[in-house]
């Protein structure tokens, strides 16, 4: 199974090793690949540093002296993870051209697409009995570093692996009428997905989670599961079908 993990289940230290504790715990149950992001911890190295940043469409301008500063960070927090998580490895996408990617848009600057996920490699660190655990940041065919969004670079290796996705966020799923919480919906089909978003119940930030939910299935992978990273327990609930939203072909 993959689980995407980032955002604001990163931004505190206990917050993290909980979060580490129940993948560890997943990890007994099923074959485990972490993929990772790190907004917070890379604004707060690109400040450290006076680097300015943009987003635009919700992805990150990264000029090359960016680039510099997010690989930094990622690479350094994906060890911290693995530390964190035990019987793993810090790896990001350079690793043995783990994930390749090509320029998503010029415009904004060293941002890639993931075209290709080495899954050997994941496999064969898998039958070590280690977790990957992956920076978001990709190879490109000159051998220069992309910064790649962590949830379609999650999706990509679900595909790639042919398994279910998990992306912790910091919301329980996606709901017919937010905030209800009786309109949580267990279960979409892409249709309905779709539906969704061009009905407006699908919107704001949980737009790009979807797609990137629906980019999964495209790669190959049987579900993708939008849940809670902020909730004891919700990860196992997941795992089951039990919590979050599972999004099926």
């Amino acid at each position: 199974m993959i689980v995407k993990y980032g955002g604001n289940a990163m931004k505190s230290l206990e917050l993290r090793r909980a979060v580490a504790a129940e993948l560890a715990a997943l990890r007994t149950e099923h074959a485990l690949v972490v993929v990772h992001g790190g907004g917070p911890v890379i604004e707060r190295e690109l400040a450290a540093r006076g680097v300015v940043s943009e987003f635009r469409g919700g992805l990150r301008v990264t000029t090359p002296e960016a680039m510099d500063v997010v690989e930094l960070a990622l690479t350094r927090l994906g060890k911290e993870i693995a530390q964190d998580l035990g019987s793993a490895v810090g790896l990001t996408g350079r690793d043995d051209v783990l994930l390749r990617a090509e320029v998503l848009n010029p415009d904004l600057g060293r941002v890639g697409r993931v075209t290709g996920v080495n899954a050997d490699l994941l496999r064969a660190l898998l039958g070590a009995g280690l977790t990957p655990v992956v920076g978001s940041v990709a190879q490109d065919e000159a051998g220069g570093v992309l910064n790649v969004n962590a949830d379609t670079a999650a999706g990509a290796v679900a595909g790639a692996l042919g398994e279910g996705v998990i992306f912790l966020t910091d919301v329980d799923g996606v709901y017919r009428a937010y905030p209800d919480p009786t309109s949580l919906a267990p279960q979409l089909t892409r249709a309905e997905a779709e539906e969704g978003i061009a009905a407006g119940w699908i919107v704001g930030g949980m737009i790009p989670k979807v797609r990137a939910a629906l980019e999964a299935l495209d790669r190959g992978a049987p579900f993708a599961t939008i849940a809670s990273g902020m909730t004891a327990g919700v990860l196992a609930a997941a795992a089951r079908g039990e919590a979050g939203t599972r999004l099926v072909p």
